[in-house]
C-alpha cells in the first residue's frame, strides 16, 4: 500500500482529478456545509508556513474534507485531531489517513465541540481551511475558551480577513473581538480558482498569533467591555459621545468622563478607536453601567 504520506501524496489533486476522485467515491460538494475543495499547492504551503510548524505540534483541523491539508500538518510532524461534520468524508478519511500515528478524527459538528477537550492540558494550534459560514461563532468558541490556540491560521473569506486585520480606522466588533485576543495578520490572498468548485469570492490565510496578556483578560470584564464595544457599532456612523449615550444606559456625566479620562475624543467614531482605547474606557464605564436589554451581547462577531 503507497504510504499516505509519500512526496507525490501531498500535492491536492488537480481541478479534473478531484472531479474524478469524487465521481468515482459517490462524493459531491455540499453547499449547505461550504464545501469548496483545495486544489492549488501554493496556498497549502502559505497556510502550513503560516503555522510555523514544528514536529510534536499539536493541531486542531476543522472541516479536513479529503485531507490534503492534513497530509501536510502530519508530514511535518504534527499530532492532528480532526473535525469532520460530513459522514461520507469522515468515512474516506479513516480509510486514507486511520493508521497514522496521531491522526485523530472527530466525526461532530465543529459548533458544539469544546475546545477544552483538545489536547487537554497541553497547547495547540488551530490551522484549517474552514467552512466560511461558520468563520465568527468558530473564532468565539476558540478564542473564548479556557485554552485559547497558540496560534491560529485559517483559510477564510478575504473580505473577513482583511476585517478582522483591520487597523484603527477601519476597526469592526469582529476587529477589536479578535484583536483583544490575538495578534492578527493577512499572510496569504488565495484566489476563487484555487478551489473546486470555486467559490464567488477570493480568499486569504488569516494569523491570529494568540496574547499572553490582552488588554481586556478573560473573566468577568469581558462581558461588559462587549456590550460596550457592541454599543458603539450599532451607532458606527455618531460620534461617541452620541451612539454610546444612545445605547448605553450611564448616569449623567459618566460617558464624558470616562472619555475624558482615557483621551479619547468624544467626536471620534467606533472604528478609529484601537482595541487598548475600547479596553480603557470599557474600564470605566462597566462599574456604571445599569441593566437594558439593549446593551447585552447579543450578537456574535
Amino acid at each position: 500500500m503507497t504510504d499516505p504520506l509519500a512526496p507525490e501524496r501531498l500535492a491536492p489533486p488537480t481541478p479534473g482529478q478531484l472531479r474524478r476522485l469524487l465521481s468515482a467515491e459517490r462524493l459531491r460538494p455540499r453547499r449547505s456545509l461550504s464545501q469548496n475543495f483545495l486544489t492549488d499547492a501554493a496556498a497549502l504551503d502559505a497556510i502550513v508556513a503560516g503555522a510555523e510548524l514544528q514536529p510534536g505540534d499539536r493541531v486542531v483541523e476543522i472541516g479536513p474534507g479529503l485531507g490534503v491539508l492534513t497530509r501536510r500538518l502530519l508530514a511535518a510532524g504534527a499530532s492532528v485531531l480532526a473535525v469532520e461534520l460530513d459522514a461520507r468524508l469522515a468515512a474516506w478519511l479513516r480509510r486514507e489517513l486511520g493508521g497514522i500515528p496521531g491522526f485523530e478524527l472527530f466525526e461532530a459538528d465543529a459548533l458544539e465541540l469544546d475546545p477544552s477537550t483538545c489536547f487537554p492540558g497541553q497547547p495547540f494550534k488551530l490551522v484549517a481551511n474552514i467552512p466560511y459560514h461558520i468563520t465568527s461563532p468558530l473564532l468565539h468558541a476558540f478564542l473564548e475558551g479556557e485554552r485559547p490556540p497558540q496560534l491560529t491560521v485559517l483559510l477564510v473569506q478575504l473580505e473577513v480577513a482583511e476585517r478582522v486585520a483591520a487597523p484603527p480606522g477601519q476597526m469592526s466588533y469582529l476587529s477589536v473581538f479578535v484583536q483583544n485576543a490575538a495578534a492578527a495578520e493577512v499572510v496569504g490572498r488565495v484566489p476563487a480558482d484555487a478551489f473546486e468548485p470555486a467559490p464567488k469570492v477570493d480568499s486569504a490565510v488569516l494569523r491570529l498569533r494568540r496574547r499572553d496578556d490582552p488588554p481586556v483578560p478573560p473573566g468577568s470584564e469581558r462581558d461588559p467591555f462587549y456590550r460596550i464595544v457592541q454599543a458603539g457599532f450599532r451607532q458606527r456612523r455618531k460620534q461617541l459621545h452620541n451612539g454610546l449615550g444612545r445605547e448605553l444606559p450611564l448616569p449623567p456625566g459618566a460617558l464624558e468622563g470616562a472619555l475624558a479620562s482615557c483621551g479619547i475624543d468624544p467626536e471620534r467614531r467606533p472604528q478609529t478607536l484601537s482595541v487598548d482605547e475600547w479596553a480603557c474606557l470599557a474600564r470605566r464605564l462597566a462599574p456604571r453601567l445599569g441593566d437594558d436589554r439593549r446593551g447585552r451581547r447579543d450578537a456574535t462577531p
